[in-house]
């Protein structure tokens, strides 16, 4: 029989030794006394703990901290580069990527791959790619790292609890669950989790960008615009993802910006991604998108080559992107007067063409917010890149697959018989 309030010090024990990794994670190296400033509680209590975790092998001594007072210094602590990784992966339309990242946030590995994804059958992509995380966990085995979960980015609507790919509309996905395929195929313990793939780039900035202008904390209530052959968008408030009642929130792609326009393959018409996703800027910059396709596999080499022809000052391109920036701020003024974020931060695609992009979309935006109460107020409404661009979504899903270590240090398999020994059992 369990004595009474064991379960609520567990709770709070497992929360304080959540809290004291997190403050090495962020702030390492530190000392024992640094960490027990940042999380408030005694020295004590939290000698206790980093014991606790420097026994697990989360956590290591990395030498004598700098000190200006009496004594003999206490030893600085990092989180250990060996030990759980989390393993992220992504399902693009033209592209396969899995990445391992360790609790220093450094990717200790990466496997990719350009395919044609578009129209294909779940089950050959998912094949293809349980096999690449195989090779990335191999991979880490030898650097002595253990995969503490997968969570997997797709293009299309998770729905909310689930593994559930709802619609993937560019991939030709309905109601397809990758999570039993890859637990037969794949050695990566629990947590599996399947993700939208904007969803996971706005995860990516709050944990590894910075603000707009390139430094500092991202703000605490953005916009995260990506975009790859579609485009997607997250909502975050208050440092939390805005998911909605079915986990759908974010489809910016078929926000209707020319009412009565050309038809999308959502079966409305007008949608933005008619005007400013992948396929629509290729045809306007003259470039047929299965050609463009071909001659440059991969969405990536296609985001370069409208890079390089409108660098190269291109007419056709140039104006190709300039619309594509008018449609994409007719899209966020509507989403500015309803969430107020205080910054648009543009992911994937949109991240390398920003400097084409970003006159026309603010131009457009401060047009059809003029007469919002907060005009003219400083700051305005900041625009700009994301810092993790392209690789937004997979980075984010290999943090967020470590989120399990991080608010949970000693409880799964990541430290199996250290975890058994402190919890009693």
């Amino acid at each position: 029989m369990t004595a009474p309030g064991a379960d609520t010090q567990h709770g709070i024990r497992r929360r304080n030794l959540a809290r004291v990794l997190g403050a090495v994670a962020a702030d390492g190296p530190v000392s024992r006394a640094g960490v027990a400033a940042r999380v408030g509680l005694t020295r004590a209590a939290v000698g206790t703990l980093v014991d606790a975790l420097l026994r697990a092998g989360l956590l290591v001594e990395t030498g004598p901290a700098a000190t200006g007072g009496r004594g003999r210094p206490g030893s600085e602590l990092a989180v250990s580069d060996t030990g759980p990784a989390g393993i992220g992966a992504e399902i693009g339309v033209g592209n396969l990527a899995v990445c391992a990242v360790d609790l220093r946030g450094r990717i200790r590995a990466r496997a990719a791959a350009d395919v044609a994804d578009r129209g294909s059958e779940p089950g050959p992509v998912l094949r293809r790619l349980a096999g690449m995380i195989a090779e990335v966990t191999d991979r880490i085995a030898a650097l002595d790292l253990r995969p503490a979960g997968l969570t997997v980015a797709v293009p299309g609507l998770v729905a909310r609890g689930t593994t559930t790919v709802v619609h993937a509309p560019n991939l030709g996905w309905r109601n397809v669950d990758p999570a039993p395929v890859l637990r037969a195929l794949t050695a990566v313990p629990e947590p599996l989790t399947v993700e939208n793939e904007a969803n996971l780039g706005a995860l990516a900035e709050l944990r590894l960008g910075g603000g707009p202008d390139g430094s500092g904390a991202p703000p605490p209530d953005f916009l995260h615009v990506s975009a790859e052959a579609g485009i997607g968008a997250a909502v975050v408030v208050d440092g939390q993802l805005l998911r909605g009642a079915r986990g759908f929130a974010g489809e910016l792609g078929h926000v209707p910006v020319y009412p009565g326009g050309r038809p999308c393959g959502c079966g409305a018409r007008g949608c933005l991604e008619q005007y400013a996703g992948e396929a629509a800027v290729l045809r306007a910059a003259g470039l047929d998108p299965g050609r463009a396709a071909a001659g440059h596999p991969g969405p990536r080499a296609r985001v370069e080559l409208l890079a390089h022809r409108a660098a190269a000052g291109n007419p056709a391109t140039l104006a190709a992107l300039r619309d594509a920036g008018t449609a994409l701020g007719i899209a966020l003024a509507g989403a500015v007067h309803l969430l107020d974020p205080e910054a648009v931060l543009l992911g994937g695609a949109l991240a390398r063409l920003a400097p084409w992009l970003l006159p026309s979309l603010e131009r457009e935006l401060t047009a059809r917010t003029a007469l919002a109460p907060y005009a003219g107020t400083a700051p305005r409404i900041r625009v700009a890149a994301a810092r993790c661009g392209a690789d937004g979504p997979l980075l984010g899903a290999a943090h967020a697959a470590l989120r399990a270590v991080l608010d949970d240090p000693l409880g799964r398999s990541w430290t199996p018989a250290v975890s058994r020994q402190l919890s009693g059992e």
